[in-house]
C-alpha cells in the first residue's frame, strides 16, 4: 500500500512524547483559517511512500527515539486511514510508539470498522478541537465539529489516550464562554492526559503568499501573555467543574 507523503521531520519535539519522527500526509478536507500548512490540502499530490520504507528511515535513527516514536500528521492524516494503519501495525511489531495527530472530522460514527482496526495500533491520538461550538467551527474551518466530538467520546469509550490541542485566535476562539465550554466538554472525558492550549502565530502567512493564497487572518493581533494566561485560565475552569461532576 502507497501512502501521498508531504513531508518528514526526523527529530521533532512538539508532536507527542519525546522525539518523535513526523510523517506529514497529503490531504485535507477542511480549510481552516489560521492553517499554516496549505501547501498540504490538495488531495492525490505528494510523495507515494509505502509503510516499509518509512520504518525503514526510522530505524536508521532508533537510537535518537528511545523515548519517542512515530506521528503521523498533516494535512489530515485519517484520510489515508488504510495506510496509516499498516504502517502503526508494522510500527507495533517492531515496538516502536504510535501517534496520530489529527482533527478527527473524517470519522463516521456510523460505520467505525476501519477506526476499530486502527486504534489496535494506536497509542496516543493528539485531538485538535478548533472550536467547541458547532456553528463557529464550520466559520472558521468550513465544517460543523459532529464528528470531531463524536470520535472524542469514541476514543473515551475505547480508552484510547488523548491529548487535546486548542488553537487561541484573538477575536475569534479566545470568548470566555467558550472556552469554559471547552474545558467542560475536556472534562466530561476520562481518558485525556493532556491539554495543549496554543497561542495563533502568523509563520504560515508567507506560505500563502507563494502560493498566491490570500491569508484569511491577514492583520489579526497576537494574544497578549495576559490574554494567554486567561485562556488558560477559562478552560481550565470549565474542566476542573465538569471534571467534579463527571467523577460522581
Amino acid at each position: 500500500m502507497k501512502g501521498y507523503i508531504h513531508s518528514i521531520e526526523s527529530f521533532g519535539a512538539v508532536d507527542g512524547p519525546g522525539i518523535r519522527f513526523v510523517v506529514f500526509l497529503q490531504g485535507c478536507p477542511l480549510r481552516c483559517v489560521y492553517c499554516h500548512n496549505p501547501d498540504t490540502w490538495e488531495v492525490g499530490k505528494g510523495t507515494k511512500t509505502d509503510a516499509d520504507q518509512l520504518i525503514e528511515q526510522f530505524m536508521k535513527n532508533e537510537s535518537f527515539y528511545s523515548k519517542g516514536g512515530i506521528t503521523v500528521t498533516g494535512g489530515e492524516p485519517l484520510l489515508q486511514i488504510d495506510f496509516v494503519t499498516e504502517l502503526f501495525m508494522k510500527a507495533k511489531e517492531k515496538g516502536i510508539h504510535t501517534c496520530v495527530d489529527t482533527s478527527g472530522i473524517t470519522f463516521n460514527p456510523e460505520d467505525t470498522r476501519k477506526y476499530d482496526l486502527l486504534i489496535k495500533y494506536v497509542d496516543l491520538v493528539l485531538l485538535d478541537v478548533k472550536h467547541i461550538d458547532g456553528e463557529k467551527h464550520k466559520a472558521i474551518a468550513g465544517a460543523d465539529n459532529n464528528n470531531i466530538l463524536a470520535f472524542a467520546k469514541y476514543l473515551e469509550k475505547k480508552n484510547i489516550p488523548v491529548w487535546i490541542r486548542h488553537v487561541v485566535i484573538k477575536g475569534i476562539t479566545d470568548k470566555k464562554e467558550d472556552l469554559y465550554e471547552l474545558g467542560k466538554f475536556v472534562g466530561g472525558l476520562k481518558n485525556v492526559r493532556a491539554i495543549e492550549v496554543l497561542p495563533y502565530h502568523s509563520m504560515g502567512e508567507t506560505k500563502y503568499e507563494t502560493l498566491g493564497i490570500p491569508y484569511p487572518l491577514k492583520g489579526t493581533k497576537l494574544l497578549t501573555d495576559e490574554e494567554y494566561q486567561n485562556a488558560r485560565k477559562y478552560i481550565t475552569e470549565g474542566y476542573k467543574n465538569e471534571h467534579k461532576i463527571s467523577r460522581f
